[in-house]
């Protein structure tokens, strides 16, 4: 084969197959959202259920209008808890994967501690926390401590699966232990680091909406899980959808940008991520 056919093939445009394939899966997912939303308002208008039993998708899409201002101010307070929570667990997690990787005897000490951290349910921690430290603090710590186990384990697992053969060429060419990690084993590490990353921002959402319900019950709070709790102790459900469906897609956003950064991060030279573009 001349190198004038290998040029041309490997230029050649992806076949209409995939095109039409990821058509398919962003076409079914609407569809059947809205058919669901069509059967919803169906079963409500038909059965004449009350707004504070069952409120129609017209309902809470006229709510969330209605009430912008005041659910657009919590949306951005439970973001920014939700920021601060996994940038905290972000940094936190890997940089103590690193310490770990450079001491064995200092993983051994502290990572049965980030077990227990882990299973032990933030629901039951976080009215703890609002005792000992201020709402803002102990809000952002639940939304800490739910992300950062993921991020520390990742990092971890991705830093002790390098390859061998790699780190016996390192280890040749008498390079030093930081320059192992950084030159060798962090790189490696990067597809586990950016997955545990995913995992963690939708934790550190749920964490923050857990200490917000926490706070809520306590008589303070102003992010949208206590809006959701405000709205059910006044029997405003329309309210608590729309609070409802903007945590959703508050998520939603939050995996989809992760996401898109895994795959910008890794589309070049990982498996998880070549050929997705074809």
């Amino acid at each position: 084969m001349s190198a004038g056919e290998r040029v041309s093939l490997s230029s050649a445009p992806s076949p209409p197959g995939n095109s039409a394939a990821r058509l398919v899966r962003l076409v079914l997912p609407i569809i059947v959202l809205a058919a669901g939303l069509g059967l919803w308002e169906f079963v409500v208008r038909v059965n004449d259920i009350k707004p504070y039993v069952l409120p129609a998708p017209s309902a809470v899409f006229t709510t969330l209008v209605r009430d912008w201002d005041v659910l657009s101010q919590s949306l951005l307070t439970t973001l920014l808890t939700t920021f601060e929570g996994f940038l905290a667990a972000a940094i936190g997690g890997i940089v103590l994967a690193l310490l770990f990787n450079l001491s064995k005897w200092l993983e051994y000490s502290l990572f049965p501690y980030a077990v227990v951290l882990q299973v032990t349910p933030v629901i039951a921690i976080a009215p703890l926390l609002l005792i000992y430290l201020p709402q803002t603090t102990a809000v952002v710590v639940c939304a800490w401590i739910v992300a950062f186990f993921p991020v520390l384990s990742n990092t971890t697992l991705g830093l002790n699966s390098v390859d061998r053969n790699l780190a016996g060429l390192f280890q040749l060419y008498r390079a030093s232990r930081l320059q192992t990690l950084f030159f060798l084993k962090l790189p490696a590490a990067l597809p586990y680091i950016l997955g545990g990353l995913r995992i963690a921002g939708g934790l550190s959402l749920i964490g923050a909406v857990v200490a917000e319900i926490a706070a809520g019950s306590a008589g303070a709070g102003s992010g949208l899980a206590y809006r959701i709790a405000e709205s059910g102790y006044r029997l405003n459900i329309p309210r608590m959808f729309a609070a409802l469906l903007l945590l959703s897609a508050a998520g939603i956003v939050i995996y989809g940008l992760l996401a898109l950064t895994s795959h910008l991060v890794l589309r070049r030279w990982h498996e998880s991520a070549l050929g997705k573009e074809s």
